[in-house]
């Protein structure tokens, strides 16, 4: 049975219930007027931006004035597209347990894409699951971002284990193949089906000696 003696959770999509495979960013454009326009064209100044603001150099807010100069939108003055999309997440509660199995025979931490000012609001409103983490690896704090190897490479040294005792847990496959070749054990979790995925990941945990 293989050890583990680190165990990282990605946050969105795992730790917590956020956008991924869901409506909720389309339903946000359409909020501010955006779906009217051509969908490349909206979704392409975000990603244009979206290294600079997992990374820290940038702020999603600032993404408003992009939007009315392009395509002429009133957003009022006072909206928030950072509040906004936390406002559309949720505990993922179905994890809670499972964390806490992990955390009685192995340290945990977060490795995670985040947007700045995102992670203390986070806390603020009690969204992710109530356990100590012995490390948080914050993109935007870090100025790396997955699925950039150095943000995994930070991760090992920080964890201080050998890559073969750390476990990756991530709702995307992108995010998974650099840490799998480094040596980590990994899992996908399904952030479509969190109930199922946890169900799984409960089972999956089970197999080693933790």
């Amino acid at each position: 049975m293989p050890k583990l003696s680190f165990v990282y959770f990605d946050v969105g999509g795992v730790a917590l219930k956020d956008l991924s495979d869901t409506p909720k960013w389309d339903q946000i454009l359409a909020e501010l007027g955006l779906n009217n326009f051509d969908p490349d064209q909206v979704e392409s100044i975000y990603k244009s931006h979206d290294d600079s603001i997992c990374t820290g150099k940038f702020d999603l807010d600032q993404l408003l004035p992009l939007y009315q100069q392009q395509f002429g939108t009133v957003i009022p003055q006072e909206y928030s597209l950072l509040t906004t999309t936390i406002d559309n997440f949720a505990p993922n509660t179905d994890i809670w347990q499972i964390i806490e199995q992990c955390q009685k025979k192995a340290k945990i931490g977060l490795l995670t894409d985040m947007w700045p000012r995102m992670f203390p609001e986070l806390v603020k409103r009690q969204l992710l699951p109530p356990y100590t983490w012995d490390v948080i690896i914050d993109s935007s704090v870090e100025g790396v971002r997955k699925p950039m190897p150095e943000i995994y490479d930070l991760a090992q040294s920080r964890a201080g284990v050998p890559a073969a005792e750390i476990l990756f847990i991530d709702n995307r496959e992108k995010n998974l193949v650099i840490p799998r070749a480094m040596g980590w054990q990994t899992f996908l979790y399904d952030s479509s089906n969190y109930d199922q995925a946890s169900k799984e990941f409960a089972t999956f945990i089970n197999t080693f000696a933790i």
